[in-house]
């Protein structure tokens, strides 16, 4: 494990704060705006930027750490500002591998801009491999993009949007396009629906961004890549840090459920036995379950993200180890959260419980890329080869 000490970012005091208001956010499916300001001053949105452009200069693994800790104050605030993390996390894996292609982000996040991650369309199943999006070239470098992105976290509060296209029309289309848009620029060609009204991470306010005719000019934007997949550092990178990210963020949920539910247990006294209930076979049999199947978490998702950072070459492996780490992830956090439940006992079913909102909250884990059905996908093809046409 690094020696990287989370708690110099975020410390006890800070955490305290976040989780004190994260029931009011999710009651009131209000935005953390609040939570962002006090991120933002003590330089979270920067800790993966390089110091010369303005950062903490941090690497993956130590990001993967503080969104973890981040997690079990506020899960919500966390996956919100995953978003941002995976734009400037992004940028340091390219750069890392000698393509300075975001360096834009990197330099906007040092200078106080807010990423948001314009990827998701329904119904499109290819993610990062098509897009429903049209990228119209302008002749002159830029692209003009219509289209609608769901699931677009921080939608009150990005200052630029990160996102793909398709390019139909150019000498050498098809081309997936992937640039960022500036919303003081994009005046009313971006429209921000306020539909957000989910069930569990309510304060990330993921409202749909519809796109019409959005121009980007050369300079904003990114990479142009084939269609499909494909081993672009681009493709890489952000495969790379949204699933070890997101991983980090369920990781951090899991933690604090079971730390809830052995607070609880302990405080709790069978009328029967005069004992706490955590002297309980049954319940401590929960316990220790939610508590074997997170401890396997940690270590992995640590040196995965540490191979990143070392630029270990997995090769065709990479996706599946991606893949495997976000769903393990999700649904131990899914498991931990259900037994610490159990555990605690029927006050936990009152929405004024924070296991309450936890079980809302890690539900989400199952709709982020990759799902199990994907995962189990590539899995399956790493080891077994395509399926025959």
């Amino acid at each position: 494990m690094t020696d990287f000490d989370p708690a110099t970012l975020l410390p006890d005091t800070l955490l305290d704060t976040l989780r004190e208001r994260a029931a009011g956010y999710d009651a009131g499916t209000r935005f953390f705006d609040e939570d962002l300001a006090d991120l933002a001053a003590a330089g979270y949105l920067k800790a993966l930027v390089p110091v010369d452009r303005g950062g903490l200069g941090l690497g993956l693994r130590e990001a993967a750490l503080l969104q973890s800790r981040l997690a079990t104050a506020s899960p919500a605030t966390a996956l919100a500002v995953n978003m941002h993390l995976v734009w400037t996390g992004v940028a340091k894996v390219m750069a890392d591998r000698g393509f300075d292609d975001l360096a834009q982000i990197q330099l906007g996040a040092g200078a106080g801009q807010v990423y948001a991650f314009g990827i998701s369309e329904a119904g499109n199943d290819l993610v990062l491999f098509g897009s429903d999006t049209a990228a119209v070239p302008d002749g002159a470098g830029g692209y003009t993009f219509t289209g609608t992105k769901i699931f677009t976290s921080l939608a009150p509060a990005w200052t630029g949007l990160g996102l793909h296209g398709l390019d139909t029309t150019s000498p050498d289309a098809p081309k997936i396009v992937y640039a960022l848009v500036d919303r003081a620029d994009a005046g009313d060609t971006v429209v921000t629906r306020d539909d957000w009204d989910t069930l569990g991470m309510r304060a990330t306010q993921s409202r749909t961004t519809v796109l019409q005719g959005v121009h980007v000019p050369a300079e904003g934007v990114l990479r142009r890549v084939d269609p499909g997949p494909n081993p672009d550092p681009i493709v890489f990178g952000i495969f790379a840090v949204f699933e070890l990210l997101l991983a980090a963020v369920y990781h951090g949920v899991a933690q604090r459920a079971l730390a809830v539910a052995v607070e609880t247990v302990g405080s709790r006294r069978s009328k029967r036995t005069g004992k706490a209930y955590s002297q309980d076979p049954d319940i401590r049999w929960r316990i220790a379950d939610a508590a074997l199947a997170l401890d396997g978490i940690g270590p992995q998702l640590d040196r995965l993200a540490a191979d990143v950072d070392g630029l270990v070459d997995h090769g065709r492996r990479w996706f599946s180890l991606l893949a495997g780490v976000k769903v393990r992830s999700t649904e131990v956090a899914r498991h931990v959260v259900d037994q610490a439940i159990r555990s605690a006992g029927g006050s936990s079913y009152f929405n004024r419980s924070e296991l309450s909102r936890l079980y809302r909250d890690v539900l989400a884990g199952i709709f982020h890329p990759s799902d199990a059905e994907s995962a189990h996908a590539t899995v399956a093809s790493f080891w077994l080869g395509p399926l025959e046409d």
